[in-house]
Protein backbone atom coordinates (compact mmCIF):
# COMPACT_ATOMS: atom_id res chain seq x y z
CA UNK A 1 0.00 0.00 0.00
CA UNK A 2 2.72 2.60 1.02
CA UNK A 3 4.68 1.37 -2.29
CA UNK A 4 0.90 2.74 -4.18
CA UNK A 5 0.82 5.44 -2.81
CA UNK A 6 4.56 6.42 -2.98
CA UNK A 7 4.00 6.54 -6.57
CA UNK A 8 0.90 8.07 -6.34
CA UNK A 9 2.72 11.29 -4.62
CA UNK A 10 5.99 11.12 -7.43
CA UNK A 11 3.67 11.60 -9.85
CA UNK A 12 1.97 13.98 -7.96
CA UNK A 13 5.11 15.90 -7.13
CA UNK A 14 6.32 15.98 -10.37
CA UNK A 15 3.71 18.15 -12.08
CA UNK A 16 4.94 21.04 -9.36
CA UNK A 17 8.24 21.10 -12.11
CA UNK A 18 6.54 22.00 -14.98
CA UNK A 19 4.74 24.90 -16.71
CA UNK A 20 1.40 23.43 -16.30
CA UNK A 21 2.08 23.25 -12.22
CA UNK A 22 -1.03 25.86 -11.85
CA UNK A 23 -3.57 23.67 -13.88
CA UNK A 24 -1.81 20.09 -12.73
CA UNK A 25 -3.09 21.63 -8.94
CA UNK A 26 -6.39 22.65 -10.13
CA UNK A 27 -7.06 18.91 -11.63
CA UNK A 28 -5.68 17.07 -9.20
CA UNK A 29 -7.73 19.31 -6.31
CA UNK A 30 -10.62 18.35 -8.49
CA UNK A 31 -10.21 14.87 -8.70
CA UNK A 32 -9.65 14.65 -5.36
CA UNK A 33 -12.92 15.62 -3.70
CA UNK A 34 -14.50 12.91 -5.47
CA UNK A 35 -12.59 10.17 -6.65
CA UNK A 36 -8.47 10.68 -6.18
CA UNK A 37 -6.77 9.09 -3.06
CA UNK A 38 -3.44 11.80 -3.12
CA UNK A 39 -4.92 15.05 -1.52
CA UNK A 40 -3.96 18.47 -3.60
CA UNK A 41 -1.39 19.38 -0.43
CA UNK A 42 1.55 17.28 -1.91
CA UNK A 43 1.13 19.04 -4.97
CA UNK A 44 0.63 22.81 -3.04
CA UNK A 45 3.51 21.76 -0.72
CA UNK A 46 6.02 20.99 -3.71
CA UNK A 47 4.66 24.63 -5.74
CA UNK A 48 5.18 26.95 -2.96
CA UNK A 49 8.62 25.41 -2.09
CA UNK A 50 9.74 26.27 -6.07
CA UNK A 51 7.76 29.63 -5.58
CA UNK A 52 6.98 30.74 -1.92
CA UNK A 53 5.83 34.17 -3.37
CA UNK A 54 2.86 32.92 -5.06
CA UNK A 55 1.73 31.18 -2.13
CA UNK A 56 -1.74 32.99 -1.86
CA UNK A 57 -2.49 32.20 -5.98
CA UNK A 58 -1.39 28.92 -4.99
CA UNK A 59 -3.69 28.55 -2.35
CA UNK A 60 -6.84 29.76 -4.30
CA UNK A 61 -6.38 28.04 -7.06
CA UNK A 62 -6.05 24.79 -4.72
CA UNK A 63 -9.19 25.90 -3.09
CA UNK A 64 -11.19 26.67 -5.89
CA UNK A 65 -10.43 23.48 -7.65
CA UNK A 66 -11.21 21.55 -4.30
CA UNK A 67 -14.83 23.30 -3.80
CA UNK A 68 -16.04 22.79 -7.96
CA UNK A 69 -14.83 19.18 -7.46
CA UNK A 70 -16.73 18.87 -4.17
CA UNK A 71 -19.84 20.07 -5.89
CA UNK A 72 -19.30 17.14 -8.91
CA UNK A 73 -19.25 14.98 -5.68
CA UNK A 74 -22.09 16.47 -4.53
CA UNK A 75 -23.69 15.75 -8.11
CA UNK A 76 -22.37 11.70 -7.86
CA UNK A 77 -24.39 11.90 -4.26
CA UNK A 78 -27.44 13.73 -5.71
CA UNK A 79 -27.72 11.95 -9.45
CA UNK A 80 -25.66 8.84 -10.05
CA UNK A 81 -25.50 7.44 -6.50
CA UNK A 82 -26.10 3.98 -8.01
CA UNK A 83 -23.95 3.85 -11.01
CA UNK A 84 -20.92 6.09 -9.80
CA UNK A 85 -21.24 6.71 -6.22
CA UNK A 86 -21.12 3.27 -5.09
CA UNK A 87 -18.69 2.27 -7.20
CA UNK A 88 -16.46 4.84 -5.72
CA UNK A 89 -17.59 4.61 -1.98
CA UNK A 90 -16.57 0.46 -2.56
CA UNK A 91 -13.31 0.81 -3.92
CA UNK A 92 -11.88 2.70 -0.98
CA UNK A 93 -14.08 1.20 1.24
CA UNK A 94 -16.51 3.65 2.69
CA UNK A 95 -19.69 2.27 2.95
CA UNK A 96 -19.58 2.33 7.09
CA UNK A 97 -18.31 5.74 6.68
CA UNK A 98 -21.59 6.59 4.49
CA UNK A 99 -23.89 5.63 6.47
CA UNK A 100 -22.13 7.37 9.82
CA UNK A 101 -21.72 10.43 7.73
CA UNK A 102 -25.61 10.11 6.77
CA UNK A 103 -26.41 10.02 10.85
CA UNK A 104 -24.26 12.84 11.43
CA UNK A 105 -25.75 15.20 8.84
CA UNK A 106 -28.94 14.81 10.61
CA UNK A 107 -27.24 15.82 13.64
CA UNK A 108 -25.28 18.46 12.26
CA UNK A 109 -24.67 19.04 8.63
CA UNK A 110 -22.48 22.42 9.04
CA UNK A 111 -19.95 20.73 11.33
CA UNK A 112 -19.25 17.52 9.74
CA UNK A 113 -18.46 18.83 6.30
CA UNK A 114 -16.56 21.68 7.79
CA UNK A 115 -14.53 18.68 9.89
CA UNK A 116 -13.72 16.20 6.61
CA UNK A 117 -13.04 19.82 4.60
CA UNK A 118 -10.48 20.89 7.14
CA UNK A 119 -8.66 17.39 7.98
CA UNK A 120 -7.53 14.07 6.79
CA UNK A 121 -10.62 12.56 7.11
CA UNK A 122 -11.58 11.35 3.27
CA UNK A 123 -13.13 14.76 1.65
CA UNK A 124 -14.32 12.66 -0.69
CA UNK A 125 -16.94 10.43 1.61
CA UNK A 126 -18.51 13.75 2.65
CA UNK A 127 -18.96 15.24 -0.93
CA UNK A 128 -20.90 12.19 -2.05
CA UNK A 129 -22.65 11.81 0.87
CA UNK A 130 -23.71 15.28 1.07
CA UNK A 131 -25.61 14.84 -1.99
CA UNK A 132 -27.14 11.28 -1.84
CA UNK A 133 -28.54 13.01 1.80
CA UNK A 134 -30.08 16.16 -0.15
CA UNK A 135 -27.74 18.20 2.16
CA UNK A 136 -28.42 22.00 1.56
CA UNK A 137 -26.47 22.97 -1.00
CA UNK A 138 -26.18 26.42 0.86
CA UNK A 139 -24.95 24.93 3.75
CA UNK A 140 -22.41 22.59 2.13
CA UNK A 141 -20.58 25.16 -0.07
CA UNK A 142 -20.50 27.86 2.57
CA UNK A 143 -18.65 24.60 5.34
CA UNK A 144 -16.78 23.44 2.01
CA UNK A 145 -15.22 26.96 1.00
CA UNK A 146 -14.23 27.66 5.41
CA UNK A 147 -12.90 24.06 5.61
CA UNK A 148 -11.06 23.79 2.65
CA UNK A 149 -9.98 27.47 2.42
CA UNK A 150 -8.30 27.46 5.92
CA UNK A 151 -6.47 24.35 5.02
CA UNK A 152 -4.92 25.35 2.23
CA UNK A 153 -4.13 28.71 2.72
CA UNK A 154 -2.70 27.25 6.64
CA UNK A 155 -0.52 24.40 4.72
CA UNK A 156 0.91 27.45 1.38
CA UNK A 157 1.24 30.20 4.57
CA UNK A 158 3.17 27.87 6.74
CA UNK A 159 5.18 26.81 3.90
CA UNK A 160 6.03 30.81 2.95
CA UNK A 161 6.95 31.23 6.92
CA UNK A 162 8.82 28.24 7.01
CA UNK A 163 9.62 26.93 3.82
CA UNK A 164 11.81 24.03 2.28
CA UNK A 165 12.15 22.85 6.21
CA UNK A 166 9.02 21.03 5.89
CA UNK A 167 9.16 19.89 2.44
CA UNK A 168 12.28 18.35 2.80
CA UNK A 169 11.01 16.56 5.88
CA UNK A 170 8.15 15.08 3.99
CA UNK A 171 10.27 13.49 1.39
CA UNK A 172 12.61 12.22 3.74
CA UNK A 173 9.90 10.57 5.70
CA UNK A 174 7.09 9.97 3.71
CA UNK A 175 7.05 6.45 4.50
CA UNK A 176 6.77 6.90 8.08
CA UNK A 177 4.07 9.91 7.24
CA UNK A 178 1.96 7.40 5.04
CA UNK A 179 1.42 5.32 8.32
CA UNK A 180 0.76 8.80 10.17
CA UNK A 181 -1.76 9.83 7.92
CA UNK A 182 -3.32 6.53 7.62
CA UNK A 183 -3.45 6.31 11.68
CA UNK A 184 -5.07 9.87 11.36
CA UNK A 185 -7.88 8.94 8.85
CA UNK A 186 -8.81 6.16 11.49
CA UNK A 187 -8.68 8.32 14.11
CA UNK A 188 -11.12 10.79 12.15
CA UNK A 189 -13.50 8.36 11.48
CA UNK A 190 -13.42 7.28 15.03
CA UNK A 191 -13.98 11.16 15.66
CA UNK A 192 -16.86 11.25 13.45
CA UNK A 193 -18.13 8.00 15.06
CA UNK A 194 -18.22 8.97 18.86
CA UNK A 195 -18.10 12.56 18.73
CA UNK A 196 -20.98 13.59 16.25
Amino acid sequence: MVKVLRKMYDWTVHWARTKNAPYALFGVAFIESSVFPIPPDVLLIAMVVADNSKWIRYAFICTLGSILGALFGYFIGWGLYETVGKVIVDTYHLQQIVELIGRNYAENAFLTIFTAAFTPIPYKAITITAGLFRISLTVFIVASIIGRAGRFFLVAGSLRIFGKKIADSIEKYFDILSLVLAALLIIGFLFLKYVF
